[in-house]
C-alpha cells in the first residue's frame, strides 16, 4: 500500500506558499503517478467541491452516493484556473480555498482561513523516471490551539484523503 509519505529531502524543500503563513503544524505528503506532469496536471487543476470532486478509486466510490463521486473524465469548464479563485470546500459550510498561485504545469497554491487558523495548500509536480510525476503536497495551519490533535487526528484525515487521492488519480490518469 502507497502510504502517500513525503521523501525527507521533500519535507526539507522550499515550497511556493512556506512564507505565507507562520504554521504550527505542517503535514507533507507525497505519491508518484505513472504519467508526466502535463498529463496529471489538468486533473489536480479540476480538484475540489462542485468541480471535479475529490478523487477516490472506483473501489471506495461505489459506496459513495451517484451525485457524490469524482468525475472520471476531463471537463473543460474546470480547466481555466486563475488567481484570485474561490473553490468551496468539504471543511465547512462556508469553508473555501483561495487560488493563490499556479505555475503549469508546477504548482498550484492555495490559502484558506478556518476560523482563526490560516493555511495554505500546495501540490507541487516534478517529473520523476521516464515519464512519471511525483505530486508533493504540503498543508500548512497556524496557528493551532490544539497542535497534537491536528498532527494525530488532522494527520491521519489527511493521509488517508491522499492515500485516496493518489489512488483515483492513478486511475483516471490510466484511462
Amino acid at each position: 500500500m502507497d502510504l502517500a509519505r513525503a521523501t525527507p529531502a521533500e519535507r526539507r524543500t522550499p515550497l511556493p506558499g512556506d512564507d505565507l503563513v507562520d504554521a504550527d503544524v505542517v503535514m507533507d505528503r507525497g505519491f508518484d503517478v505513472p504519467a508526466p506532469p502535463d498529463v496529471v496536471w489538468p486533473w489536480l487543476v479540476q480538484l475540489g467541491k462542485r468541480r471535479a470532486g475529490w478523487y477516490l478509486p472506483v473501489s471506495v466510490e461505489r459506496f459513495v452516493p451517484p451525485s457524490r463521486r469524482a468525475l472520471r473524465r476531463l471537463e473543460p469548464r474546470w480547466l481555466a484556473h486563475d488567481v484570485g479563485d474561490v473553490i468551496p470546500d468539504w471543511g465547512g459550510a462556508d469553508a473555501t480555498f483561495t487560488l493563490a498561485g499556479i505555475e503549469h504545469p508546477r504548482h498550484l497554491l492555495y490559502t484558506s482561513r478556518r476560523g482563526r487558523t490560516d493555511l495554505t495548500w500546495c501540490l507541487h509536480l516534478a517529473p520523476v523516471g521516464t515519464g512519471g510525476t511525483r505530486v508533493h503536497l504540503r498543508l500548512r495551519l497556524g496557528p493551532v490551539r490544539h497542535r497534537r490533535l491536528a498532527e494525530a487526528a488532522g494527520g491521519l484525515f489527511d493521509a488517508l484523503s491522499i492515500i485516496g487521492l493518489a489512488a483515483g488519480l492513478r486511475e483516471r490518469v490510466a484511462g
